[in-house]
């Protein structure tokens, strides 16, 4: 399975991640990666799904991706079947269905390279990233039933203008997550997009890092388990999903496996 990852050829609007899980059963270790963590604390549970590969597509014509989609599938072979199939949009000017603008406070720039791609780690390792992939379910409905003022403070950014406000209680999304308040800060480079499956709809949440340090981190002061305050986020939403992979360096038109032994 591994020698045909190895030549497959993926062009860059493509990403695929290995799992802890497969990669122990290849008898293989990649230092920091990790099963995702099953986590319960005030503001609910958030599930440890996994996986063993995931594969990001991006593209413009839906038509495409799925005739991409089925080459992948069918250059893995039998050794895998494909669990789950999300079709993910982008939905205005990189918001949620919310219609809150998602990824505001994203690094950039050089930033960004230092918040996602590992470095300092030695050949094969160099360049590669950390992903956390979990799918959440929106009941729009619910949230769309609060005044505008309350979805504001569910937040923490005004609608009308995206700014954030210091009234906002400290349950207020943007509060629980700002990633300079952690020590030590705890900076992502979050890739989400909205999803819809008949009358369900959510978020794909992506968020790459060196590490998984930082999100565990948000997501245990999301649940309340830092301060015992719950990122309103809770009210309306719950994730379906949780999974953690490693998504190998680039090399050509492929992937770098040499950490693995390739």
């Amino acid at each position: 399975m591994l020698a045909r990852i190895a030549k497959m050829e993926l062009p860059e609007t493509v990403v695929l991640g290995l799992g802890a899980g497969f990669i122990q059963r290849l008898g293989k270790e990649i230092p920091g990666l990790r099963p995702f963590p099953a986590l319960t604390g005030p503001a609910g549970s958030i599930p440890a799904t996994g996986g063993d590969v995931w594969v990001w597509l991006q593209g413009e014509d839906r038509g495409e991706l799925v005739h991409q989609s089925n080459a992948i599938v069918a250059q893995l072979g039998h050794g895998l079947t494909p669990t789950a199939v999300v079709d993910g949009f982008q939905h205005g000017d990189s918001q949620d269905l919310t219609g809150y603008e998602d990824g505001t406070e994203n690094p950039e720039g050089e930033k960004a390279q230092a918040a996602a791609i590992v470095s300092g780690a030695g050949a094969g390792l160099d360049g590669s990233s950390f992903v956390a992939v979990q799918q959440w379910k929106h009941d729009l409905r619910l949230f769309k039933s609060h005044p505008q003022d309350e979805q504001d403070n569910m937040i923490g950014r005004r609608l009308a203008d995206n700014e954030e406000f210091d009234e906002a209680p400290e349950s207020a999304h943007v509060k629980r997550t700002a990633q300079e308040s952690f020590t030590p800060e705890a900076f992502i480079l979050r890739r989400s997009m909205p999803w819809t499956d008949g009358m369900d709809a959510g978020l794909m949440f992506v968020a790459f890092g060196r590490s998984f340090d930082a999100y565990e981190a948000i997501l245990r002061r999301m649940l309340g388990l830092e301060d015992g305050v719950a990122d309103a986020l809770f009210r309306f939403t719950r994730p379906l999903t949780g999974a953690f992979y490693w998504c190998p360096p680039r090399k050509g038109s492929g992937l770098d496996l040499s950490a693995l032994g390739l």
